[in-house]
């Protein structure tokens, strides 16, 4: 039972796939994506999943082992040695172009799965410690806002006409897209804006989460210019 966590480690066979195909030419470099996007949807379909579940007592000794919090902080890490690997492949003069969309196409995948998806769920989290770590995740796609909407918009007005992140009924899933993209933006700031004028503080200082956030993710571009 205390060794369960560790087929939690498959997942990060995206991320092995990942670095080599930042080091690949011609079609290895799109591997990750037939993988994540084609054989692993095919596995859904043709392996019955699991309708089995924890017991009460398999449950409470699972939130008690580490185990599963420190495969959630790999993450981190690996995000970011993933990401060196991406930029510094980037530098080759030789890519094809082929080859340069697939490593970016693979690098997206990656802030998806991985930097959205962990950060969202260490996002959740009380503690401070592992919300820096989702902030820090949520950085590699420069998404930081969404720590902001989600924890305190989204989770209020969920299912409602004020949650950008709800799709509309009937709607379609592109519109939806790029509509939930463009009002969470908008929505944290009006959310960041609020809390700093309940202090008594104006909108355009420090106090600010998302100026905050909006510094930080200049810092890191202008970092990785500059580098």
């Amino acid at each position: 039972m205390q060794l369960r966590f560790l087929k939690f480690l498959i997942p990060f066979t995206i991320y092995w796939g990942s670095i080599r195909s930042f080091n690949s030419h011609g079609w290895i470099i799109w591997l990750p994506l037939v993988f994540a996007w084609l054989i692993v949807p095919l596995m859904e379909v043709f392996i019955k999943p699991s309708s089995a579940n924890m017991s009460a007592a398999e449950e409470e000794l699972a939130k008690k082992n580490k185990g599963y919090d420190l495969l959630l902080y790999f993450v981190v890490l690996v995000q970011y040695f993933a990401l060196y690997e991406f930029l510094d492949s980037m530098k080759n003069d030789t890519l094809l172009w082929y080859e340069t969309i697939g490593r970016i196409w693979v690098m997206g995948m990656l802030c998806g799965v991985f930097g959205i998806n962990v950060g969202h769920e260490l996002g959740h989290r009380v503690n401070k410690f592992e919300q820096v770590l989702a902030k820090t995740l949520l950085l590699t796609s420069l998404y930081m806002h969404f720590f902001t909407e989600h924890n305190k918009g989204h989770h209020k007005r969920v299912a409602t006409p004020e949650d950008p992140s709800s799709a509309r009924y009937g709607e379609p899933v592109y519109l939806f897209y790029f509509r939930s993209i463009f009002f969470s933006y908008t929505s944290a700031w009006h959310i960041a804006n609020g809390e700093v004028r309940k202090k008594g503080k104006p909108v355009f200082s420090l106090q600010n989460e998302m100026i905050q956030f909006t510094l930080i993710q200049l810092a890191f571009l202008g970092l990785l210019f500059f580098v």
